[in-house]
């Protein structure tokens, strides 16, 4: 006889993809309560409001940065002057927080803390840590980098601004573009070509000369200052230029900084695109059921979780070999290549599940994918990634 009807149904259990994954087995007391404190802030402060600055294509950047550096996060992995000295990985979860809200955002964080205040912290003079950094790791004080030009973006050996010397000063000249913060920054660190090669330059906002038109416009990190630099008879002290920056060294080490907090922050992209398709396909109805149940969006589901577990994995072993001081760019190199193209497949993926809802503000897939396209662009394209890991695999150079 079959009885099969009358035994009682047991619920299956609903995991989410970080519980499917394991991803928070081994993250210390301290990784987990910073990366509570950082969502917690972002639920009340930024999530209600971002897809209406992304369709305003506005950020209110400094009331947002003050908020960030009340809780630490400005230049939280470095040590001194006021910031954290917070371990990589649990910087790299803070920088998955930030961008599972929007890229814009964490574009905000990774710009102050892994390239303006990297840059002062990593070559700057003691005088000039002391002046720029602690009020920038409390976020009363914005930064800027200035290294791409409109003709020069992956090959910055061949920027045309220039610094040249006049008695005791330095004058620059030349033009930045796309420069996070740009327009809203008090400080930029701007590098340009001297007769002894590339030089870094920390320029207050205010010098004469100095000015940051707003770029409009953007398809793309729509909830993101952006901005042109133009330098134009721009006068500076000799103790303006940072004294441990020789070469192209110093500004490519700032953006293995940056390209670290990409690695984790494009998987929080794809998490949140991901766990908004799942939580659609439950209570979206077709055909008399949810979504959910079909075998088609199940697998959808199951692919795209995969791959998003596996970026995040990848994130964290990053992190593992950053904090014991054994991470190569070549690796962080590898690490951005993979999970900034893996993020955005996943984010258009999402928005297929969401049918023509998909296209709407009210969900983020779409808005995730749309500032993924500049994920995979700055910060070194696909294409310069490619070749760097390829130059490691095979000992030959194919950049030129």
């Amino acid at each position: 006889m079959d009885t099969s009807a009358q035994r009682p149904v047991t619920p299956t259990r609903i995991w989410t993809p970080d519980e499917l994954g394991g991803l928070d087995h081994g993250l210390s007391e301290e990784d987990l309560a910073m990366r509570a404190s950082v969502r917690e802030f972002l639920a009340e402060h930024a999530r209600p409001h971002i897809g209406q600055w992304y369709v305003a294509g506005e950020l209110p950047v400094r009331e947002l940065a003050r908020e960030l550096g009340r809780l630490g996060v400005l230049g939280m992995h470095l040590e001194g002057h006021g910031c954290a000295g917070a371990s990589a990985t649990a910087y790299g979860l803070v920088c998955t927080e930030v961008e599972a809200v929007d890229s814009g955002l964490r574009s905000l964080v990774s710009v102050q803390g892994s390239l303006a205040m990297h840059a002062i912290h990593a070559y700057g003079s003691t005088e000039q840590q002391e002046q720029w950094l602690p009020g920038m790791a409390r976020g009363e004080l914005v930064g800027c980098f200035g290294l791409t030009e409109p003709d020069h973006g992956s090959d910055p050996g061949s920027m045309r601004t220039r610094a040249r010397r006049d008695g005791g000063d330095w004058v620059l000249d030349g033009t930045k573009m796309w420069i996070t913060n740009g327009s809203v920054a008090d400080v930029a660190v701007v590098w340009a070509q001297t007769d002894e090669g590339v030089r870094g330059f920390v320029v207050p906002t205010d010098t004469a000369g100095f000015s940051a038109p707003l770029m409009t416009g953007k398809l793309s990190l729509r909830a993101s200052v952006t901005s042109e630099l133009v330098l134009d008879g721009v006068r500076l002290p000799a103790a303006a230029v940072l004294p441990g920056a020789e070469g192209l060294r110093g500004p490519l080490g700032c953006l293995t900084e940056a390209r670290f907090g990409i690695v984790f922050g494009a998987m929080g992209a794809a998490r949140d695109a991901l766990e908004t398709a799942i939580s659609y396909a439950g209570t979206r109805h077709q055909f008399g059921r949810p979504i959910a149940g079909f075998q088609l969006t199940q697998a959808k589901l199951a692919d795209l979780t995969a791959d998003y577990v596996t970026g995040m994995l990848l994130a964290r072993q990053l992190g593992r070999l950053k904090d014991a001081g054994l991470l190569r760019p070549q690796q962080v190199s590898l690490g951005k290549l993979t999970n900034a193209r893996r993020a955005l497949a996943v984010a258009r993926e999402c928005r297929s599940v969401l049918g023509a809802n998909g296209i709407s503000a009210d969900y983020s897939p779409l808005r995730h994918a749309a500032n993924l396209e500049s994920v995979v662009t700055y910060e070194g394209t696909t294409e310069m990634h490619t070749l760097v890991v390829g130059q490691a695999l095979t000992g030959q150079q194919a950049f030129r």
